[in-house]
């Protein structure tokens, strides 16, 4: 508001002016005020000396700041009622409720401040987030392929393409995305403590040996025989075929064995293939340890249990079997995608062949054991040997 030029005093002493006799066209015209401004004062001031003008004026101000302040508790009250029932913790949420403020009430951003209690500083903050369009559809896409791939999963295959983006990022986005992997209905198991296995600590150290069944789409099952290597995780075979016998086994393990080296121990269950002449031979002939979990413990074979649960989680129960030779070609597949390019928990999000070849650097040449092409382990390792005498007899 623009101040007067005329103080109480001044205004006063034109009032008396007037009064003494003098015209009031000529008193106007003398102190350059117009008509309606003198006959105002004269309303307001007329009859009072300058002590009581002056605390006239000060009532006044003081009625007027009372109002002001009157007016903007009772819109403070009626817009904090407003955003009753709204959740305005979040700074989000708080800037959100100043906007809404400002637009519904005509508050100034300072006043809608102060209803709300937020400093201005962190509403008229503007993020420094990176546009996340491009990263969130690779993200989407990299979820497409790979279904029952979690965040950590898919946080490690985008720092493989190059994405400068840490994990709680990529967390955000795969929960905004709702990709999050719907969790499968499992069996209720006992509790109860358990032994744990010993962690080899070597390639062919020890390999696992496990059955998985499926069915193809004309309804015929088919079996898939799995080994694993328990300390690079890699996945040597999986062969699937109707019908998996000892000696088929045998012959497979004997695949193995030229490619990759002869293991220490083997570990599985105590299926009719794994007890039968056929891999008691087998064991015999070559030397190699064989030992049979107890009945009905299969957390003693975790190694191979654990790499079911994600063979038939990613593939299994993720893909219809024309035949039996789509059903070995795309096991194959996800074989080596398991080994090269799927990253692993358990290995610090890298792959069993990464891993595989990391131990070999570490090892070197000379490592390699003199009767055998596999590597000598880099502690002393458990020899947890042959749960049968070696002898084709003693399996009755």
């Amino acid at each position: 508001m623009k101040k007067s030029r005329f103080t109480e005093e001044h205004i006063i002493a034109i009032l008396r002016e007037q009064e003494a006799g003098v015209a009031t066209a000529e008193v106007c015209r003398k102190h350059g005020v117009s008509s309606a401004t003198f006959y105002k004062w004269k309303a307001k001031f007329g009859g009072l000396d300058v002590s009581e003008a002056r605390r006239l004026k000060g009532l006044e101000d003081e009625n007027g700041r009372l109002k002001r302040m009157l007016a903007d508790a009772m819109l403070g009250n009626a817009a904090l009622k407003d955003l009753l029932g709204k959740k305005v913790v979040a700074p989000a949420a708080r800037r959100e409720a100043v906007a809404y403020l400002a637009g519904a009430f005509e508050m100034s951003e300072r006043r809608a401040c102060r209803v709300v209690g937020v400093d201005r500083t962190s509403v008229r903050y503007e993020g420094t987030r990176y546009d996340d369009a491009m990263l969130r559809g690779r993200l989407k896409e990299l979820a497409a392929e790979r279904r029952r791939f979690g965040y950590r999963r898919l946080h490690v295959l985008l720092k493989r393409e190059g994405h400068a983006v840490n994990r709680k990022r990529v967390q955000r986005l795969y929960r905004e995305e709702k990709l999050t992997v719907r969790r499968r209905g499992g069996r209720k198991r006992a509790m109860g403590t358990r032994r744990p296995i010993e962690t080899s600590v070597a390639a062919n150290q020890r390999w696992s040996l496990d059955f998985l069944s499926d069915q193809l789409t004309d309804g015929h099952r088919f079996r898939i025989l799995a080994v694993v290597d328990d300390c690079t995780r890699e996945c040597l075979t999986l062969c699937a075929d109707t019908s998996l016998s000892g000696l088929r086994v045998a012959r497979k393990l004997d695949d193995i064995v030229r490619r990759r080296g002869r293991p220490t121990t083997i570990v599985s269950d105590n299926g009719i293939e794994f007890t039968s002449n056929a891999i008691l031979a087998w064991a015999d002939n070559t030397s190699v340890g064989w030992h049979y979990i107890a009945p009905g413990k299969p957390q003693q074979n975790g190694f191979i249990e654990s790499f079911n649960g994600r063979l038939r989680d990613e593939l299994l129960n993720e893909t219809m079997f024309r035949s039996l030779p789509h059903a070995r070609a795309v096991l194959e597949a996800w074989r080596r995608d398991y080994n090269e390019q799927r990253p692993h928990s358990k290995l610090g999000w890298v792959t069993p062949r990464a891993y595989a070849s990391a131990i070999l650097e570490t090892a070197g040449r000379s490592a390699v054991q003199p009767d055998s092409s596999a590597l000598r382990p880099l502690e002393t390792a458990i020899d947890d040997g042959s749960d049968h005498d070696r002898t084709l007899a003693s399996a009755g």
